[in-house]
């Protein structure tokens, strides 16, 4: 069956083009600096959001008109399956990702539910043997069952720790079924409500047990991949023990896990816990901690996680330029962690809103490229700093002084003179690079 009878394999024809379905800026074929767009930006279709979600919102029922909307059960995960290889191959994407729940649906029992998901795993792996899509990574889905109203590792209840040890366990040897690169945990309702009823070490600690179980038993079974952590700072809970990329890291070096953890960072977490995008990127890049990227953004208007499709070409480029400096994403992608807007109902839009990601991420691409080797931050930064290359400041990085020595050399000085930071400049030169991509 076709799901999408309407739309053939997007193409890339050029800014020019008033083809709704063709790419105008992302060519998977050019190459910028010896590897293709393809390989660098490592597109990822995310299976929840475009094949589950239904454009339901607090307020209201689903909106999204799906041709596979009248099936239940096993019937419309095999449909989803059928539709998901379908776009995959129509937008030549080279990977996806999902959570267990997305692609089975949950049983009355674990076994039933595992049986489900052994069912749906056999059928993507059928698909993937004639499809060059490739799994980014899955993860279990510990938050959505009212089993997981006070946590899923951190939660009071042993019976739904060991239920979640469980899925974990399931997820690891799908994993290393269908080849993922990575293996993700979000811990969405890893935190809690109040401190009034929470034993917050023992919550941590019980997580750090979670996760070197996870370790163990990866090993055990010869699955090599990375684990990413996806920090968010809040919502569903009102603090979550993964808040930014700081505090987890934070949490890995304290527990000893920092030889087997990333993160995979999304956009819009970011803002919700009160940073850029761009700053989560490099907290991530300049501790070798940076694993993967979920590409979104959020409404700076509003308080939540909206999952937008990431447009914003400024953000974008900012963006690329840190996962330029990392030398890429590794194993990891850029997975449109992103849902049309409950007004956007057709099937039509699902393609509509991936050509826009991959089209701003493209056009971000090449302006980072560009500014990376016109050298136009770096230059100024190493001017700007360029004190600690020679004298007293080359003394401080090398470790040669002391605070008696950093007297003596300050009351010599007759007058300290800083220089401006220029910020205005730097960002109209952003702007003046992105226009002459465009």
């Amino acid at each position: 069956m076709t799901y999408f009878e309407s739309v053939n394999k997007i193409q890339y024809e050029g800014p020019k083009s008033t083809n709704p379905f063709a790419f105008k800026y992302y060519n998977p074929e050019e190459k910028i600096n010896g590897q293709t767009m393809e390989e660098l930006l490592r597109f990822s279709v995310a299976y929840w959001h475009t094949f589950t979600a239904n454009g339901s919102d607090p307020f209201g029922v689903g909106t999204a008109i799906r041709p596979w909307d009248h099936l239940k059960g096993l019937d419309l995960a095999k449909a989803r399956v059928e539709a998901s290889f379908e776009l995959f191959e129509k937008l030549d994407v080279p990977f996806f990702a999902f959570h267990d729940v997305d692609i089975s649906p949950e049983g009355s029992t674990l076994k039933e539910t595992n049986e489900n998901l052994d069912v749906i795993v056999a059928m993507i792996k059928d698909y993937m043997k004639t499809s060059k899509v490739k799994l980014l990574w899955n993860t279990a889905n510990m938050f959505t069952n009212p089993r997981y109203t006070h946590g899923a590792a951190t939660s009071p209840n042993a019976d739904v720790f060991a239920y979640s040890a469980a899925k974990v366990k399931k997820g690891l040897e799908v994993a290393k079924e269908l080849g993922a690169e990575n293996y993700v945990f979000w811990g969405g309702r890893e935190g809690y409500e109040t401190l009034l009823n929470t034993d917050m070490k023992l919550e941590m600690d019980n997580l750090a047990r979670f996760f070197h179980m996870a370790v163990d038993y990866a090993k055990e079974i010869g699955l090599n991949v990375p684990f990413l952590i996806e920090p968010k700072p809040k919502e569903p809970t009102k603090h979550q023990y993964d808040f930014d990329v700081a505090t987890g890291l934070a949490f890995l070096q304290k527990y000893d896990l920092t030889d087997y953890f990333k993160f995979n960072i999304e956009a819009n977490h970011a803002t919700l816990a009160g940073h850029t995008f761009e700053h989560e990127l490099r907290t991530a890049r300049i501790n070798g901690m940076l694993g993967s990227v979920d590409a979104n953004q959020g409404d700076t208007l509003l308080g939540w996680d909206t999952d937008e499709f990431p447009t914003d070409l400024y953000s974008n480029t900012l963006a690329m330029y840190e996962i330029l400096k990392n030398g890429g994403l590794g194993k990891g992608g850029l997975n449109f962690d992103a849902k049309v807007r409950r007004g956007s109902f057709d099937t039509d839009d699902l393609f509509h809103a991936h050509i826009a990601g991959m089209d701003a991420f493209a056009i971000g691409l090449k302006v980072a490229n560009k500014l990376i080797e016109d050298k136009v931050l770096d230059g100024f930064v190493e001017e700007r700093y360029s004190s600690y290359t020679k004298g007293i400041g080359l003394d401080i990085v090398e470790g040669k002084t002391n605070f008696r020595e950093l007297e003596a050399y300050a009351l010599g000085l007759t007058e300290i003179k800083n220089t401006s930071g220029r910020t205005e400049r730097l960002k109209a030169l952003i702007n003046q690079y992105l226009l002459e991509t465009l």
